[in-house]
């Protein structure tokens, strides 16, 4: 029987930079995956391939929409040829597992494809198409990550009752996409067949989309979407969603119980991910679960068996894939004897969107809430040079401070670019900078992150360009 120092389950994010960083740290380590590429959720079917489509969409909204203004012309009709778009998400998505499977290879990681679960806290099982094999290893990470939730209700048929990973295999562009939930997901994907010429309504049981996110964001992104004919739809709880023929039926009541009724080609169920342990067998190892199916993990990601430890989606926390690639960085570390640290009040959280929308630290409504003494500025994008000259003038980028200390609380921001930018202000808050720190520092002119810069010097009501 083969025997590792460490084993991981799963291959996402989380899972192979676990399984990289013990490697480099000296472990024999062994990498789990059920399916036959590497990459998890994210790779395959979730944040790679939506970007590409995000990407591929933008390039033929503008072609139809603002070439034209630009001065390029386009002789005739400028067309979608979804298969090939798809085409090229794949080969995105083949590429980039591709190089996990390079990854792997370089750091000595044996991958065994199959289905791993536990036979106790130290052997695992891994089955494949009529035949198994064990292996012990001295500890495990479980990465195993989520999968789509849907609401009691609603059968999935895969087909125009749908979930992320059939939208981002479409075979035609739907007349009516019916998308429930307005977060993140349900967003950027509306957007893709959006852009490609599909109405697009959105229902979300809250009473503003990205709901998790600051307030000014949702309202702001709204305004946005609207402006791009989205429909919009918040406070409508849904209560049947039925299929008859190729039309969709959406019914649902309004905040006055009122009921509506909305019909589509296709619906796209986006109500968040739910972990994924399905086949672990975690009773044989003796691991706890919660009540949601999420694995119970201490400060330092270890289950309740000390050998044992949980990262990423199948753990409490947001499900990003950043956060994943930092908890295995730290679970690693932690098996080594090290005492690394994650500060989940700065794992930024994006919405790839266009404009885009991105956040760290505490939302206004937190520091409400919290009764916090706090200061704020912000500052629109549309007053920045680089805007008006690349004609992305929508967003706004906001600061919160201390009022005391005028440390950085939160920054907030939409715009182009906004998925870059929040890193600046990561670092600026790694560091506990003031707003007055990152308003003193010199911004190349013209950029998108001189927005940074006027936000910070709103606090104070210094801003100099508005």
């Amino acid at each position: 029987m083969k025997s590792y120092d460490v084993t991981v389950i799963g291959s996402g994010p989380g899972g192979y930079v676990a399984a990289i960083r013990c490697a480099q740290l000296g472990m024999k380590t062994a990498l789990i995956e059920k399916y036959n590429t590497l990459g998890g959720t994210c790779l395959n079917v979730g944040c790679i391939p939506s970007k590409a489509l995000l990407d591929s969409s933008h390039h033929y909204e503008s072609a139809v929409k603002h070439f034209a203004e630009h001065g390029i012309e386009v002789p005739g009709e400028v067309k979608v040829n979804l298969e090939q778009m798809i085409a090229r998400k794949q080969a995105v998505v083949d590429q980039t597992t591709g190089g996990i499977d390079f990854l792997m290879k370089k750091n000595k990681i044996e991958v065994f494809n199959g289905l791993g679960s536990f036979v106790d806290a130290n052997r695992i099982k891994i089955e494949t198409e009529g035949d198994s094999e064990e292996i012990e290893s001295k500890n495990v990470i479980i990465a195993t990550g989520s999968k789509p939730a849907s609401l009691p209700f609603i059968t999935l048929d895969k087909e125009r009752i749908i979930t992320s990973t059939e939208a981002l295999k479409l075979k035609e562009i739907p007349k009516h996409m019916i998308v429930i939930g307005g977060g993140v997901i349900g967003l950027e994907l509306g957007q893709v067949y959006k852009r490609l010429g599909a109405d697009v309504t959105v229902v979300e049981y809250m009473d503003r989309i990205i709901p998790t996110m600051d307030a000014s964001l949702s309202k702001e992104l709204a305004k946005v979407l609207k402006k791009q004919k989205f429909k919009i739809l918040t406070s409508h709880q849904v209560e049947a969603v039925e299929r008859k023929g190729d039309t969709i039926h959406v019914k649902a009541k309004n905040k006055k119980g009122e009921p509506v009724e909305i019909e589509g080609d296709y619906c796209l169920v986006s109500v968040g991910r739910k972990a994924y342990t399905e086949g672990l067998n975690l009773e044989a190892a003796g691991v706890k679960a919660n009540d949601r199916g999420q694995i119970e993990v201490n400060d330092h990601l270890q289950t309740n068996v000390s050998n044992i430890y949980a990262i990423g989606d199948v753990v409490r926390g947001a499900m990003l894939a950043h956060k994943a690639e930092e908890e295995g960085t730290m679970a690693a570390e932690i098996i080594a004897g090290q005492k690394p640290h994650i500060d989940y009040n700065l794992i930024p959280g994006v919405v790839y969107t266009w404009p885009e929308v991105a956040s760290v630290g505490k939302t206004e409504e937190e520091l409400k809430e919290a009764g916090a003494d706090y200061k704020t500025g912000s500052f629109p994008m549309r007053a920045l040079g680089r805007s008006r000259a690349s004609m992305d003038i929508d967003g706004l980028i906001k600061v919160l401070a201390d009022s005391k200390t005028d440390e950085i609380l939160g920054v907030h921001m939409i715009g182009a670019r906004a998925a870059d930018m929040i890193a600046e202000a990561v670092v600026a808050m790694e560091f506990r900078a003031s707003s007055e720190d990152v308003s003193r520092m010199s911004h190349a002119h013209p950029t998108f992150t001189e927005a940074i810069k006027e936000a910070c010097l709103a606090v104070d009501d210094r801003a100099l360009h508005v």
